[in-house]
């Protein structure tokens, strides 16, 4: 059992950048694969970025690809996601979710532990 924590929202002009965490305890996390989600008003949750638990394989939307990373430090069981040159349409609350021994997938039926969300907001 693994229980998670997103914060590092807030509100931020285009162009600018946030950090995302995702604080696990509970659990060894340094097994777990993490991917993060984001859901906007009116739309379906939407896949954003994940890492394998291994650390070894990331993936990212193609909305993403080249402004978003995502990374992970097992010593502090938090899983990251940088986001630079925001666009107004990242606008969403954004979750971070953990499945065991996941290499990473895009579906949100794929992971069985999720956060409460942090919301991102950008501004035009």
């Amino acid at each position: 059992q693994v229980q998670l924590v997103e914060s590092g929202g807030g509100l931020v002009q285009t162009g600018g950048s946030l950090r995302l965490s995702c604080a696990a305890s509970g659990s060894t996390f340094s097994s777990y694969g993490v991917g993060w989600f984001r859901q906007a008003p009116g739309k379906e949750r939407e896949f954003v970025a994940s890492i394998s638990w291994s650390g070894g394989r990331t993936d990212y939307a193609d909305s993403v690809k080249g402004r978003f990373t995502i990374s992970r430090d097992n010593a502090k069981n938090t899983v990251y996601l940088q986001m630079n040159s925001l666009k107004p349409e990242d606008t969403a609350v954004h979750y971070c979710a953990a499945q065991r021994y996941s290499s990473g997938s895009v579906y949100p039926n794929a992971y069985h532990y999720w956060g409460q969300g942090t919301q991102v907001t950008v501004s035009s």
